[in-house]
């Protein structure tokens, strides 16, 4: 099962009441040039995504952006950021994933939990399960089911740290000193795997195997990089550097993002490789190039068509949550996170 079919389930298996959702499924790319017509309506959806945020924080009972603290300044966490502060000065990834988890310019860090905590209220409580009578609720919302979404930030965090690890065998004089490449991915291995253990040891907290192989499941998906079962809104972020209207030259943008595995799709791996042979520059690739030829194909609009098709399953799948002000909170970042202009 995936992460999806996991939050669809999660209320039931953590004592909500409710029935099973409709599955999620990705289309392909014939699927996706006739999805139809968009089902949002901007009228509806909040001007600004940090309102959406904040809306939905409010009915959840406190910002997600506290929810993992306890962990983030314990003092294992707080041994290794004074490690990490030994990279400045260098170009290893792991600074920047740093930057995002102290300033996310756009609250996307903290939105699994919040969906979680979102869909666990939208489905109420319990009224099958009596284990759930022996957890304390705040805002409509059992205290194991915050745990699980504190769990699933975490982990999702530990995933983004473990990106940040260099290929050494790729490195060229440009990007440092050798030995700062490898320090900053031990920190990198270490700090990820810190908080993979306290995921798991939250997990085993909960006392609950379903859930654990639920998201053992979901986690191994991510791991292995499905990218088909990527988040609407991981859909949104990646379409972002190729439709801003003031966009740095010198902007990178990840070659496994939505418009460019589609791009690639569409181009063919022979012509792919021949863009990106054009697009290198003194060994270097030369991502402002690279960018135009993307939006001159077809992998940009596709992957906004696909983020809206998802966006539609979301809507369908949602309304088998009776009206609430938590389901209308998850409607507004499904409106958010599928408009683009």
């Amino acid at each position: 099962m995936n992460f999806r079919q996991l939050l669809l389930h999660l209320p039931r298996y953590l004592g909500a009441s409710g029935s099973p959702r409709r599955l999620w499924w990705s289309p392909s790319l014939d699927t996706i040039s006739s999805v139809g017509s968009w089902r949002g309506r901007s009228s509806k959806s909040p001007a600004h995504w940090n309102q959406v945020v904040s809306e939905a924080e409010k009915i959840v009972g406190y910002p997600t952006s506290f929810m993992s603290l306890r962990c983030l300044l314990s003092d294992e966490l707080s041994n290794i950021a004074m490690q990490v502060r030994k990279l400045v000065g260098t170009q290893h990834p792991l600074l920047t994933t740093a930057r995002g988890l102290v300033h996310d310019s756009w609250n996307s860090l903290q939105l699994r939990g919040l969906v979680v905590l979102l869909i666990s209220k939208a489905a109420g409580p319990s009224s099958v399960n009596t284990s759930c009578q022996n957890y304390d609720m705040v805002s409509g919302i059992y205290s194991c089911q915050r745990s699980l979404a504190e769990i699933t930030e975490l982990i999702h965090i530990a995933l983004l740290v473990h990106r940040g690890i260099v290929n050494l065998n790729e490195l060229q004089s440009s990007d440092g000193p050798l030995k700062d490449m490898q320090f900053g991915n031990k920190i990198a291995i270490l700090s990820g795997d810190f908080l993979l253990a306290n995921a798991c040891n939250g997990l085993a907290l909960l006392q609950n195997t379903k859930v654990v192989e639920l998201l053992a499941s979901a986690l191994m998906d991510l791991v292995q990089g499905v990218y088909h079962e990527n988040s609407t809104s991981k859909i949104n972020s990646d379409v972002q550097p190729f439709i801003k209207e003031k966009t740095s030259d010198s902007m990178t943008f990840n070659l496994n993002s939505a418009p460019v595995v589609l791009h690639q799709e569409f181009l063919g791996r022979d012509l792919w490789i021949k863009q990106i042979g054009e697009a290198q520059e003194k060994g270097r690739l030369d991502y402002a190039k690279l960018r135009e030829r993307i939006k001159a194909g077809k992998g940009v609009t596709s992957a906004i068509d696909l983020c809206r098709y998802h966006g539609n399953k979301a809507l369908e799948a949602l309304e088998s949550f009776p009206p609430s002000e938590a389901r209308s909170a998850l409607e507004n970042i499904v409106f958010a996170v599928t408009r683009f202009s």
